[in-house]
């Protein structure tokens, strides 16, 4: 799953990014709320977990907007505010969950996997590709009801190539959706991945194809 996270403590941004990563999934960090505020407008993440006090534009406010534009993302908010009143004040603006600091990391897990869980029960949308079949929110990939496990970097790179429907798609593109936008990272180990992908899925009748300079493109993707 992709989350963007928007945290302007530095510190407690880089240990929610590298727990959340080493979940398995990819994570955009904003520490600035005009600069989340822009981002949020385009991004495609599953999920947002969102500082209060925030530079430039608070979290409520960055809440609200996405609220308004009718954008049902599942939000968590982060804040030292304990009060009831500000917890209400929260969940009315449009918050799916609201998390006091200091906090567990362990309990911020807990609440990310019981948002993604009422997504699942909320509507499931299945991809096929090949003879194999792609759960769009549980993230489970499947062949004949059994699952296919695959490394977290593998598994993200080949949900951001089934979900574009046919289109190619650049390494860069590939490389911000397993490791976050921005992240100090080689476009040439896209490569490697690629390289495993294409041999774990090539006996269930899937390829990927490469244009040099244009991306790639996963072969025969269609909605179940």
């Amino acid at each position: 799953m992709r989350i963007t996270l928007v945290e302007d403590n530095i510190a407690l941004a880089k240990g929610i990014a590298y727990r959340l990563q080493d979940a398995g999934h990819a994570i955009d960090v904003l520490n600035d709320g005009l600069e989340a505020s822009e981002f949020l407008t385009n991004d495609t993440s599953d999920l947002i977990i969102l500082d209060i006090n925030l530079p430039g534009m608070d979290g409520l406010e960055i809440l609200r907007q996405l609220r308004n534009r009718d954008d049902q993302r599942p939000v968590v908010l982060l804040s030292a505010r304990a009060e009831t009143k500000d917890r209400v004040m929260g969940l009315d603006a449009g918050a799916d969950d609201y998390l006091i600091k200091p906090f567990e990391m362990d309990e911020l897990e807990a609440r990310v996997r019981a948002l993604t869980r009422r997504r699942t029960h909320q509507g499931r949308r299945v991809l096929t590709v090949g003879a194999l079949q792609f759960d769009v929110a549980a993230r489970a990939l499947t062949a004949d009801d059994q699952t296919l496990d695959l490394p977290r970097r593998e598994l993200a790179m080949f949900e951001c190539l089934i979900l574009s429907s046919g289109r190619r798609i650049t390494k860069s593109t590939l490389l911000d959706y397993a490791y976050g936008t921005g992240a100090d990272v080689e476009e040439s180990v896209v490569e490697v991945y690629i390289s495993r992908l294409r041999s774990r899925l090539k006996p269930y009748g899937i390829q990927i194809n490469s244009a040099r300079g244009l991306g790639y493109q996963l072969q025969g993707t269609s909605d179940a």
